[in-house]
C-alpha cells in the first residue's frame, strides 16, 4: 500500500537532505577507510531505510515498487556504498522471504529485518557459477529435520556482516534449476565460515567475501517455499533487485550531470566557461537525454510491477540501459573535468570506478540482452 503524498514527499525530503548534508561530505572518509561509520548506520536504521519494501505488519514502511525507486534514485546522488548498507535488506535479502516464506518464518525474521537489527544477504554465487546461476553445486542433503548444507558462495554482499543468508542448494538431482532449493540460514549456525573481505575496483564500504558451509545442520523448516522452487524464487527477487538498482543507476547519474554542470560552468578555458563550448554541450545534452530516459523507463516499468503486470522483460531492459547509462555518463564526467576528472579529489574518478559493478551484479548487461530477447520472442514482439 503506498504512503499518502504528503507522508512520502516528506520522506523524500528527509533523504534527499540526508544524503547532501551527512553523507556526500563523507564519501571521501568511506574511501579511505573502507567502512562506512556505525553512527550513519544508526541514523539509517532510525528512518526506516532497511525497511523500505517490508509490509508496516512487519514494521517495515511498505513502500511500493514506485516510491522504492524514487526513494533508490536519492540514494544514487551519493556513494553506492551507503545504499548498499541497508539494501540487501530492502531487496535480494528479504524478497524471498516476503515473496514466499511462511507465517512464521516471516514473524521470527522481518520485523528484526525491517528495523535493522538483522543485517541479511543473498547467497547465489559461486566460485564457478555465475551468470549461469541454475548451475549451482552447493547441496544441501535431507537428514531427519534438517537438511545439511556444504559448498561455497563467493562475492557475496554484505557477507561479513549478516546475520541472516538466503541460500540456493542443490535438493534434487534434475539438472539445471528445477533441482535448486532456497534456504533460509542464521549465521550462527555451526560450519559456516566467512572469508576475508575482496579488495575490489571501487564501491568502498561495500564489502563481499566468500560463505562457506560444512555440513552445516539447517532446520528443514528454514526452506523457502517447496522443494525445487529455489531457482525460481531467485529469479523473481531478481526481477525486484533489477529495478532498484536501475533506479540506483539513475540517481549516479543525475549527481553526476549535476557535478559538470557546476564544474563546466566555473572552469574556463579559451576566455569562458567551458560550459559555453558546444563540444561540452553536446557531451552534457547526451547525458541529460539518457538518464531522463533510463527514469523514464525505471518509474513506467515500476508503476507496471505495482499495478500486477508482468514486468520481467521491462525490469531486465531497465537494469540493461540504466546501468549502460550510468557507465557512459560517468565517462563523459571525467573527460567534462578533464584532469581533474582523473584526480581522487574531485570524487569523479571514485564514482567513475563505482558504478561499472552495476553492469555486472543482478545479472549482467549480457544476460539482460539474453532476458529481454526471449521474452520480446514469447510476446511476438
Amino acid at each position: 500500500m503506498a504512503l499518502d503524498p504528503e507522508t512520502f514527499a516528506q520522506l523524500i525530503d528527509t533523504v534527499r537532505r540526508f544524503v547532501a548534508e551527512r553523507l556526500r561530505p563523507l564519501e571521501a572518509d568511506v574511501e579511505a577507510n573502507d567502512a562506512i561509520p556505525d553512527a550513519v548506520v544508526a541514523e539509517m536504521k532510525e528512518m526506516g531505510l532497511f525497511g523500505l519494501s517490508i509490509a508496516e505488519e512487519h514494521g517495515g514502511l511498505g513502500l511500493t515498487m514506485t516510491e522504492e525507486c524514487r526513494v533508490a534514485i536519492e540514494m544514487g546522488r551519493t556513494t553506492p556504498a551507503f545504499r548498499s548498507t541497508f539494501g540487501t535488506n530492502v531487496g535480494i535479502g528479504s524478497q524471498g522471504l516476503v515473496m514466499a516464506g511462511t507465517p512464521e518464518q516471516k514473524t521470527q525474521w522481518l520485523p528484526r529485518i525491517a528495523s535493522g537489527e538483522v543485517v541479511t544477504s543473498f547467497a547465489l554465487t559461486e566460485p564457478d557459477v555465475g551468470s549461469d546461476s541454475g548451475s549451482v553445486k552447493t547441496r544441501a542433503v535431507h537428514d531427519g529435520d534438517v537438511y545439511r548444507l556444504s559448498g561455497t558462495k563467493r562475492y557475496i554482499t554484505n557477507a561479513d556482516k549478516a546475520d541472516l543468508f538466503t541460500v540456493m542448494a542443490r535438493t534434487g538431482e534434475e539438472p539445471g534449476g528445477r533441482g535448486v532449493s532456497a534456504f533460509l540460514v542464521p549465521r550462527d549456525l555451526p560450519g559456516i565460515t566467512i572469508g576475508e573481505p575482496e579488495k575490489k575496483m571501487g564501491q568502498k564500504g561495500a564489502k563481499v567475501a566468500d560463505v562457506n558451509f560444512d555440513d552445516v545442520p539447517v532446520p528443514a523448516a528454514n526452506m523457502l517455499g517447496q522443494p525445487g522452487e529455489g531457482f525460481k524464487i531467485a529469479m523473481r527477487v531478481l526481477d525486484r533487485g533489477r529495478l532498484h538498482i536501475s533506479a540506483v543507476c539513475v540517481g549516479v547519474a543525475e549527481r553526476l550531470i549535476a557535478d559538470c554542470v557546476a564544474y563546466a560552468s566555473d572552469r574556463k578555458q579559451f576566455g569562458k566557461p567551458i560550459a559555453e563550448h558546444q563540444l561540452i554541450q553536446g557531451m552534457l545534452a547526451d547525458a541529460k537525454t539518457e538518464a531522463l530516459a533510463a527514469r523514464a523507463l525505471v518509474l513506467e516499468t515500476a508503476d507496471k510491477k505495482d499495478r500486477g503486470e508482468d514486468v520481467v522483460l521491462e525490469s531486465a531492459a531497465a537494469k540493461y540501459f540504466a546501468s549502460e547509462m550510468v557507465g557512459r555518463v560517468a565517462d563523459r564526467a571525467v573527460q567534462i573535468y578533464g584532469g581533474a576528472g582523473y584526480i581522487a579529489d574531485y570524487g569523479i574518478e571514485r564514482l567513475y570506478r563505482d558504478v561499472r559493478l552495476f553492469r555486472i551484479y543482478e545479472g549482467t548487461s549480457q544476460i539482460q540482452q539474453i532476458i529481454i530477447a526471449r521474452e520480446t520472442l514469447k510476446r511476438g514482439g
